[in-house]
């Protein structure tokens, strides 16, 4: 703008104009000629900078004889040279803009355009703060997670302490009584139960036993089933205990004992005599206090076992004890004989999990679906620890002579060893129901066995009691009313024979007894 060349007149006469001093581009820059006001190219006033400093070569000014119009009092203005050219059109008169104040010592430095740069790309220190942001807010949600999580944690600290208090008084109520006397006691405990039954190979006979470890009373009971025991059978009716394991076989046996005790077997093992052979030889052979002389097979040959206390036996003469019946003998006898030499075994055998296993694996016996050979090898090694503890003995189950369990003692074993009476059926399952025919006939038992099995109920023959004249239906349990008021009206009975019983009245194995007196028309 400071270009002083007209390209279409040049005056060499015409005074020169002066240098006032150079731009920031270091062009210089000449003293106005006049004071008219000079305009840019955009149409806008242009103001003389104030001056910085005396500048030498600058030509001095001449006082104004008359004051100057007030827009031009603040300050100089800037000259452009006049160039020749066609008259521009009139403007609107432009706003001048208030004087610059000049900056202070203390002031802030002003800072000219040219000195700033704008960038469209972000600032990397943008991204910084943005990152630092971001870092800062994932701090604090770990912060807040931390601590939701220690707080999960405090809560689930305080429910395993409730747990555990409670488990420890739930131990010590059901371990304070050591088993107990009563039926709650019982109820409580805890017990293993496997049922063995013993085959023979020649004769086709059986003996079969309960193997019962109690966990709560750290105490083991072979309880002793005689052949006799009624047991019922698949589509009703009854039939014995050593019928059950030849014809129905383990699983239906299995059921039927469980129904009739109310107990809780958790399998069978089938031992047939060449198997317990096997056993005793694996143990290394047994001692038995024999209570009678066993003889040879054949006439005039020594004896197999010899009466004594403290008899060695191997394979083949323990299983001859433990099948012998000698004449005129009560079959208890020989069910005893079979109780001693489980017994000798276990003692024999080892208490550790893993060498039980390995000794059974050796029978290479076929297991019964119902117990695998881990399960009876952790199941014997159990019942071993107990043996050889003396912590184990043997019971004999009372049966009556037409099969029934008899009386008092019988119960106390059921209660006591197997808790089954206390256990019982749930009040939601199907009571069972014991019939004691009291007819002084046999077709009033058959018809309420009938009656009984369509109405849905489990039968139980109860055997045969006094003939006597009226019907009773007793029950023990008063959660079991109902159910007796509902099994005299199946049998056509009036609501007035239903009454609470006890002793020897009732069946120990039954919810519900039945005693079928003459007035029973069936």
């Amino acid at each position: 703008m400071n270009d002083r060349q007209d390209p279409y007149a040049h005056d060499p006469y015409a005074q020169q104009p002066q240098v006032y001093g150079y731009d920031a581009y270091g062009r210089p820059v000449y003293h106005p000629e006049d004071p008219q006001r000079v305009y840019d190219a955009y149409g806008q006033p242009l103001a003389a900078p104030p001056a910085y400093g005396h500048d030498p070569y600058a030509v001095q000014q001449p006082a104004p004889q008359q004051p100057a119009p007030q827009q031009q009092t603040a300050q100089q203005e800037w000259a452009v040279p006049q160039q020749a050219g066609p008259a521009a059109e009139p403007r609107p008169a432009p706003v001048v803009p208030e004087p610059r104040k000049a900056p202070d010592a203390g002031a802030a430095p002003d800072y000219r355009t040219e000195q700033f740069s704008f960038v469209e790309a972000p600032d990397e220190e943008s991204e910084d703060v943005i990152d630092w942001l971001k870092f800062t807010e994932s701090r604090s949600e770990r912060r807040d997670e931390r601590k939701r999580k220690g707080r999960n944690r405090v809560v689930a600290l305080a429910v395993v302490l409730v747990l555990a208090v409670g488990a420890v008084v739930g131990w010590l109520l059901l371990a304070g009584g050591d088993g107990g006397d009563g039926p709650k006691a019982a109820a409580g405990q805890k017990r293993d139960v496997i049922v063995v039954h013993l085959r023979q190979t020649k004769g086709g006979g059986s003996s079969t036993a309960l193997l019962v470890d109690n966990a709560t009373t750290k105490r083991a009971t072979a309880v002793l089933l005689p052949n006799s025991l009624a047991v019922t059978k698949d589509g009703g009716g009854s039939t014995t205990l050593g019928k059950s394991v030849q014809d129905a076989g383990t699983g239906a046996t299995r059921d039927a004992l469980n129904t009739l005790l109310g107990s809780q077997i958790k399998g069978s093992w089938r031992l047939d005599t060449p198997y317990l052979e096997n056993l005793v030889q694996l143990v290394g052979g047994i001692s038995v206090d024999a209570d009678t002389d066993v003889p040879g097979a054949k006439a005039g040959d020594n004896p197999v076992v010899r009466r004594g206390s403290g008899q060695s036996l191997n394979g083949q003469s323990a299983v001859a004890y433990a099948t012998y019946r000698g004449p005129g003998e009560e079959p208890d006898k020989q069910l005893a004989r079979f109780g001693q030499v489980m017994e000798a075994v276990l003692k024999k055998l080892s208490s550790d999990t893993r060498a039980a296993t390995t000794t059974v694996e050796a029978l290479a016996q076929i297991p019964d679906p119902s117990l695998s050979v881990q399960q009876l090898g952790a199941s014997l090694a159990q019942l071993a620890a107990r043996a050889k503890a003396g912590a184990y003995r043997t019971a004999l189950l009372p049966v009556r002579p037409d099969g029934t369990l008899g009386g008092q003692e019988a119960d106390g074993v059921v209660k006591e060893v197997l808790g089954g009476a206390v256990r019982n059926t749930g009040t939601d399952a199907t009571p069972r129901v014991g019939v004691r025919n009291a007819t002084g006939g046999a077709a009033g038992a058959g018809a309420a066995r009938v009656a009984l099995v369509n109405g849905g109920y489990t039968y139980l023959d109860a055997g045969r009691a006094p003939a006597a004249g009226r019907s009773a239906v007793l029950y023990t349990d008063d959660k079991r009313a109902a159910d007796a008021k509902e099994v005299a009206r199946t049998l056509g009975l009036p609501d007035a024979a239903v009454r609470k019983g006890g002793g020897s009245d009732v069946a120990p194995n039954a919810d519900v007894t039945v005693v079928l007196g003459k007035d029973y028309k069936g």
